[in-house]
């Protein structure tokens, strides 16, 4: 009786229904992967606009109040669409220079624009604002031509040394990081500092801020006298 070696038995070879079988997985496969690299980066989703709870709401409404209201003598009874204004002398007595919103509530309110909202979605962090944005291009923007480009930008933005911080991360377009050159080499540089002791946007801005808190999921400023 031989004994049977495995080691000189022929391999098996794969029908042609197997290999056809397998030819067409490859296929699909492809193909799905094909329609997620198009649907996600020539035709990305629009963002879901954030719709704030009835108490979420209530708060935010009396911060917009607190900011929008003059604190004179009539500041305690609310006016009341049409109705007019009454005259009253401007005062700075007891008004807060605090301003201070969670995500949530600065999504919403772009949610008061329905388009910016499907477009633009900001993202709160430790020292770090960041958005992510749609940008729809125009028809005869040549290769992106009437497709939508996806971008995400991130700033650093806190306060440090009696001075704001205001420092560009990055930008990156449909998952691509931009060169610092194509920045006009403003990565990771301090605008405050670089900018901030000439007159203009920068230093007036510096001049107003007396702190800046970000962290997750909310925003604070103070602002100076």
């Amino acid at each position: 009786m031989e004994s049977t070696d495995s080691s000189t038995r022929e391999p098996k070879h794969l029908g042609w229904l197997q290999i056809s079988a397998i030819v067409i997985l490859a296929m699909l496969a492809t193909a799905a992967g094909t329609f997620w690299l198009v649907k996600s980066f020539l035709f990305p989703s629009e963002f879901t606009p954030v719709s704030l709870s009835e108490r979420e709401q209530s708060v935010l409404s009396a911060k917009l109040e607190s900011l929008d209201k003059p604190w004179g003598p009539t500041d305690r009874t609310a006016v009341k669409p049409g109705e007019p204004l009454t005259p009253e002398a401007y005062s700075e007595a007891g008004a807060s220079r605090e301003i201070n919103f969670s995500e949530r509530e600065l999504n919403s309110l772009l949610a008061n624009n329905t388009d910016l909202a499907k477009r633009v979605a900001i993202d709160l962090a430790d020292g770090l604002i960041s958005a992510r944005i749609l940008v729809p291009m125009d028809e005869d923007f040549p290769l992106f031509g009437g497709q939508t480009l996806r971008a995400r930008t991130g700033i650093e933005f806190a306060f440090r040394n009696e001075r704001p911080v205001v420092r560009l991360k990055g930008v990156s377009i449909m998952g691509v990081p931009l060169p610092n050159a194509w920045l006009g080499g403003l990565k990771n540089i301090d605008l405050i500092e670089e900018f901030g002791n000439d007159d203009g946007f920068w230093k007036a801005f510096a001049d107003g801020i007396a702190a800046i808190e970000v962290e997750e999921g909310r925003l604070k400023l103070k602002l100076k006298e």
